[in-house]
């Protein structure tokens, strides 16, 4: 039974010593709220203000995600392995995964990209962008979040009018409606590695996390990855030199149309950084027991 949605505003938004974590139901009752329209955008903003600063714990992020989940259009995917983008955009490098999606094309694997309009705070080009901009090989699926779920779409103006990241920047990542068994996503701090294990290890075969460029499941060099499958987590490292990878990156913004165009028109660096890329997506399937066995069979 759904409560006044003020008493979920009190729980986030009353001072430290009297704010509390919502148990699953009453998460599940204020995600429901705010999607369906019955919370105010004043009220939805509020919370998701103070939701961020309590902040959000896990057992809130799994009920937010059963509401999203209810309101999601599933399309399902055979084969496909699902690669986690944040919504707030890239700024710093240009997107990869179409060029790394054809390279797995003869392997038989869909890749799952989902997107949408721009959400705080970050800026830069959007998986959208890319989308729109760029002409996907056969094995490449986007889907966009106004078709899928636009009921959370429809929460953007207010998180826009917010101008900040909120809990929701979290969760949207994978929203897992390719039913896919596969799934890849970035990190920016390793904390949140053990948090996306108990939001989304248990819906997925294989769960890759990787300190990825600008918390994108996209590496350009050498980093760290998790791999979690069956329970058990294992840690080890991708060193992009000891295969032959070497590419600098930048550390200064770049305009939307200058990483389009580097998308659309790739040097020899970026395409191999892509194979690199497709080596990791090939052994997370298990089309490989290692990146590097992978990336050798790339050619």
């Amino acid at each position: 039974m759904s409560r006044s949605f003020i008493n979920y505003i009190k729980c986030v938004g009353t001072g430290a010593k009297h704010n509390r974590d919502l148990t699953y139901e009453e998460m599940l009752d204020a995600m429901r709220q705010m999607l369906n329209g019955e919370a105010s955008p004043e009220q939805t903003a509020a919370f998701l203000l103070g939701w961020r600063l309590k902040p959000e714990s896990v057992e809130e992020f799994r009920a937010a995600l059963e509401a999203i989940d209810e309101t999601s259009v599933a399309h399902p995917v055979e084969n496909g392995i699902e690669l986690g983008y944040p919504f707030d955009g890239k700024v710093d490098n240009p997107y990869i995964f179409p060029i790394a999606a054809k390279m797995v094309e003869p392997f038989g694997i869909e890749v799952v990209v989902s997107g949408g309009a721009l959400q705080p705070a970050k800026g830069g080009a959007t998986v959208k962008d890319v989308a729109e901009a760029v002409t996907f090989p056969r094995n490449l699926r986007y889907f966009d979040r106004s078709r899928y779920n636009p009921k959370l779409a429809n929460l953007t103006p207010i998180r826009t009018r917010l101008g900040i990241r909120t809990g929701l920047n979290t969760i949207e990542r994978l929203p897992g409606i390719a039913g896919c068994d596969t799934a890849l996503i970035g990190v920016f701090h390793k904390p949140y590695v053990k948090k996306y294990i108990e939001i989304f290890g248990s819906r997925y075969r294989r769960l890759l996390i990787v300190k990825g460029n600008e918390g994108t499941p996209e590496i350009f060099g050498k980093c760290r990855v998790w791999l979690h499958e069956n329970g058990e987590t294992e840690e080890f490292t991708v060193d992009s030199a000891a295969l032959g990878v070497e590419y600098r990156k930048s550390f200064e913004p770049i305009e939307k149309e200058e990483g389009l165009k580097m998308l659309k028109n790739p040097s020899e660096g970026l395409v191999r950084v892509a194979a690199l890329n497709a080596a990791l997506w090939l052994f997370a399937k298990g089309e490989a027991d290692s990146v590097e066995d992978a990336f050798k069979s790339l050619g």
